[in-house]
């Protein structure tokens, strides 16, 4: 099929030519300044708010989950990573059936579908019943983040794609702080049950704002479901001389972000700092560095240079992860709070540039990053409780520290590449 996406999630009819000049400001892309360049932001931003709410609300409860349910941290980490895997799974196929059923409809589905099994989550008396709809929530929640990255990349004029990623990614951020605070505040004082279910209308009610929100796409193009050219897509971008890098990437930034946000609560509800399980909630308010580390990074990176900017992120990072190694409560939350930045903005300026990089098929481009990204959340997730077993805080961070190393070392190969590529 040809045509446009004729109907949104809600229904609406695709916009008339008059109201696409009103939209977007006469070109024809979503154009910063405009109403519909608002709605779409704020529609994104809530998408992000939920997913990550959504997908995190476990995090700082696994000590609980390890008293309830009677198993490991590496076990308890099970909960997270199981999701991320088959999130990490799913997104492939996601982002080809969005190609099919249209960008508006598939993240809505998934945002609906992620809240109600997260209310089924706050009510299952078995460990091995939570994971089984951890796991299915991550299936659920593969139909949004690469699917998002596409609508950015075709709706809105390139000139804003930064900025509007960054703003998606900010909306991560909040969520992941939200479901990590509200989830360990609440937990102290009622239940984790009652904190998961808290988090799951709080789902809900973004899901609704999304709908209401969200433009119709307009240069989305409905395709039949094709499995070869999906294959086909996916090798074009892996034979790119720059966006495997980019890929890999997306694994070492998430897979050392998730290790530290995962096994931190451990470490704060232990001596020497015997923090409460609603203080080690309250310091996830940090990601709000997150936020700003997105917005303002994604748009900086445009007009200084991507590779410039993205290898200083890194170095950010890295320097966050050092700081949690002191003994001294104020240093290790600063030290959480500089990572957060540096992760977040290190992840808009990649996300972005995947998407700029890719000249066709952009879903496919973005699920492949995604995929890794997700799948270093739940290897290295999962992988980081055995370093914390074996060598306790000191192992954890030399595990992360590792992997942003590795990170810089392909940052600076990705630099030549873009020399080369400009000298030719």
């Amino acid at each position: 099929m040809e045509d446009d996406e004729g109907e949104d999630a809600g229904g609406a009819a695709a916009a008339s030519p008059a109201e696409a000049v009103r939209r977007t400001g006469g070109s024809g892309h979503i154009a910063p300044g405009t109403a519909a360049f608002l709605r779409s932001n704020l529609g994104l931003f809530a998408a992000g708010f939920a997913t990550f709410a959504l997908l995190y609300t476990v995090q700082p409860i696994l000590p609980l989950f390890s008293a309830h349910f009677h198993v490991s941290p590496a076990a308890s980490s099970l909960s997270l990573s199981l999701t991320t895997l088959l999130l990490a799974i799913m997104m492939l196929l996601a982002s080809g059936l969005s190609e099919s059923l249209g960008r508006k409809p598939v993240m809505a589905a998934s945002l609906f579908a992620s809240a109600v099994l997260t209310f089924a989550c706050a009510a299952v008396p078995r460990w091995s019943e939570l994971l089984l709809l951890r796991a299915l929530m991550g299936i659920a929640l593969s139909g949004l983040p690469a699917v998002a990255m596409a609508y950015v990349g075709e709706e809105m004029e390139p000139r804003s794609i930064g900025l509007s990623m960054g703003l998606f990614i900010g909306g991560t951020g909040i969520g992941g702080m939200a479901g990590r605070l509200i989830t360990g505040v609440l937990a102290d004082f009622y239940g984790w049950r009652v904190a998961v279910a808290c988090i799951a209308g709080l789902g809900i009610a973004c899901g609704a704002a999304f709908v209401a929100l969200l433009p119709p796409s307009r240069h989305f193009r409905a395709r039949p479901l094709a499995l070869r050219a999906l294959s086909e897509a996916y090798a074009t971008h892996l034979s790119d001389a720059l966006l495997p890098y980019l890929f890999l990437e997306g694994f070492l930034l998430m897979g050392s972000f998730v290790a530290i946000y995962n096994y931190i609560g451990y470490r704060l509800l232990a001596p020497p700092f015997s923090l409460s399980q609603a203080a080690v909630g309250l310091i996830f308010a940090v990601y709000l560095a997150g936020v700003v580390g997105s917005a303002s990074m994604g748009e900086l990176a445009a007009r200084v240079g991507r590779a410039r900017m993205f290898r200083a992120a890194l170095m950010i990072d890295l320097a966050g992860i050092l700081l949690t190694l002191s003994s001294r409560l104020g240093i290790v939350i600063l030290g959480i709070a500089v990572l957060t930045f540096g992760f977040f903005a290190a992840h808009s300026i990649a996300s972005g540039w995947v998407g700029i990089r890719a000249r066709n098929a952009k879903a496919q481009a973005s699920a492949l990053y995604l995929f890794l990204y997700y799948l270093g959340s739940s290897l290295v997730g999962s992988m980081g409780g055995f370093f914390w077993a074996g060598a306790g805080w000191t192992g954890v961070v030399g595990l992360t520290a590792g992997l942003i190393v590795l990170g810089l070392l392909f940052a600076l190969r990705i630099a030549r590449i873009e020399a080369g590529e400009a000298a030719g």
